[in-house]
């Protein structure tokens, strides 16, 4: 079975800079052989990042709030439409084996906590999802897409 990386985000539009990092990470997820799954919206860091991945030819996976997929990224390879809203974050999570949160709002910490409540391992890429979050010891610290990439390899190889 292959190896499933969450990646999470905002579903706003990005700047420059973010837009960049998360394509560079999901080109990066799907150089390694790695599976990408995200929110699979049409927005932000879902889209960015599924392009990264299917540009690099990956394999790209969204769920979705909706029951149709009009919202979905056009890189998506498989759009599961849950009709859940939100709630689909908790699939988005336990259907991971590592998670990476790039900055984004409630939503987004609403994935790292169901993360870490899961066991799963979360690095974060470019903000801090505050203390409380990082007291479990689960949530480590990336600088670059490369280093986000690493500790991800390394947190499913254990």
């Amino acid at each position: 079975m292959r190896t499933v990386i969450g990646v999470m985000g905002s579903g706003h539009p990005l700047d420059p800079a973010g837009e960049a990092r998360a394509r560079t990470l999901g080109r990066l997820i799907a150089e390694a052989g790695f599976v990408l799954l995200t929110g699979g919206r049409a927005s932000g860091v879902m889209d960015a990042c599924s392009a990264g991945a299917k540009d690099a030819g990956g394999l790209v996976v969204g769920v979705l709030p909706d029951a149709e997929a009009t919202s979905a990224s056009r890189h998506l390879d498989v759009a599961i439409r849950t009709g859940m809203g939100d709630a689909r974050n908790v699939i988005n999570v336990l259907s991971s084996d590592a998670i990476i949160a790039l900055p984004g709002g409630a939503g987004t910490l609403s994935e790292v906590a169901h993360a870490l409540k899961a066991g799963k391992p979360v690095i974060v890429l470019g903000w801090d999802p505050g203390p409380a979050m990082r007291a479990s010891g689960r949530i480590l610290d990336a600088a670059t897409p490369e280093e986000a990439l690493a500790l991800a390899r390394e947190v499913v190889t254990r």
